[in-house]
């Protein structure tokens, strides 16, 4: 899991990370033609949890005048992590997060109402709905919700994980896909592996990743070998359709989020009853809607 750790910080500045904007003071010609083909990426709509980053996000089928909607981690949830099987459907929450501009400046407070969404079965992501419309957030500080694609991102695909928690991108390409992805008690379904430069630290939990292409989000950060141990807290392993085990020590992973989108409604409300929707359901429990 991508929490904040001890040392985290230290680790940062011993790496000498840079937030984006800084660049060498010459740029190569062909870098330069290689950066035209992909959309700029930057802070503006991701948003910092009091141990997580996150985002402001829409789906396709959002209206500006639904209720904005934050995305971030299932183990980020403030009332702590849901257990394997566990799912969390509108619960009340009064959340605040931090919204950043384009220059990772904080422009605002916002205030979730309840978590719309959280679990850590085959994903690991949570929903928070705010007291506010994306119409409301444009209005006052500027700034748009990033979009969430429909479509299953493609391997090699040049992505940017945007994390509001550190104000630092990370920029590396879709490796590839794993079939399950295991951590401790946890299970997660065709994970996203990043190729070795988006070296993710605690505290990315819940960035954004962004396919710098189309300027979507295709995935949301979640986790990363940390010791090369096999299916460990911190030592995720893959799994493939046999059951063979891979461990990548130092490789980190994202939760492809297209499968989100078909599992919300008018209003921007969850529905798990969309047909498409194969987010998990609570467990023999039904679904009511506030």
């Amino acid at each position: 899991m991508r929490r904040p750790l001890v040392g985290a910080l230290t680790t940062l500045l011993l790496t000498g990370a840079t937030v984006a904007g800084a660049a060498p003071a010459t740029a190569a010609p062909a870098a330069e033609q290689a950066k035209a083909k992909t959309k700029a990426v930057d802070f503006a709509g991701t948003v910092a949890l009091s141990n997580c980053s996150g985002s402001l996000i829409r789906m396709p089928s959002s209206a500006d005048n639904d209720p904005a909607l934050v995305m971030t981690n299932g183990h980020c949830l403030e009332t702590g992590m849901p257990g394997p099987g566990e799912v969390l459907v509108d619960q009340p929450s009064s959340r605040t997060f931090s919204l950043l501009n384009s220059t990772a400046g904080k422009v605002a407070t916002l205030q979730a109402t309840k978590v719309s969404y959280a679990t850590m079965t085959d994903t690991d992501v949570t929903l928070y709905e705010l007291n506010t419309t994306y119409a409301r957030i444009k209005q006052q500080y500027g700034i748009d919700a990033l979009r969430l694609s429909g479509d299953h991102p493609v391997a090699g695909t040049p992505i940017k994980v945007v994390s509001g928690y550190w104000k630092r991108i990370y920029s590396c390409n879709v490796d590839g896909f794993v079939h399950q992805l295991r951590e401790a008690d946890w299970t997660w379904k065709d994970s996203l592996r990043y190729t070795s430069s988006c070296n993710t630290i605690g505290g990315t939990s819940g960035s954004p990743v962004i396919d710098a292409n189309s300027g979507k989000v295709v995935a949301i950060n979640n986790t990363g070998n940390e010791n090369g141990e096999r299916c460990t807290m911190n030592n995720p392993c893959e799994v493939d359709e046999n059951g063979t085990v891979t461990v990548r020590r130092g490789i980190n992973y994202a939760e492809q989020t297209y499968g989100i989108t078909k599992c919300v409604g008018t209003g921007n409300k969850i529905d798990l009853d969309l047909p498409g929707c194969e987010l998990p359901k609570p467990a023999g429990e039904e679904l009511t809607r506030r």
